[in-house]
């Protein structure tokens, strides 16, 4: 199974790469898949992405974002395996 974990992005600090806010951990993500700008060719910094093993895989918006990341801290709090999805490897 394989799970995506909304984030916002804080910081797009090269080309592609960015830092992304997930559930205040900051984590480095590539945009690649996204791209740094939008069709419009805007910014998606403070933009909501699902990312996955390091890349966003795509863009969500604001509402969808919350709501699967309550769903995850739902998750957490019956099954404490899903905390490095949340709060990065150091909540092991």
């Amino acid at each position: 199974m394989c799970i995506g974990v909304p984030g916002k992005i804080s910081a797009i600090v090269d080309g592609m790469q960015a830092k992304v806010e997930v559930c205040g951990v900051l984590r480095d993500v590539d945009l690649t898949l996204v791209g740094a700008h939008d069709e419009n060719g805007t910014s998606r910094l403070g933009q909501w992405v699902l990312v996955h093993v390091g890349f966003a895989m795509s863009v969500i918006n604001e509402e969808e974002a919350l709501d699967t990341l309550a769903a995850l801290q739902n998750m957490f709090d019956v099954e404490p395996d899903v905390g490095p999805l949340l709060f990065g490897e150091e909540s092991r």
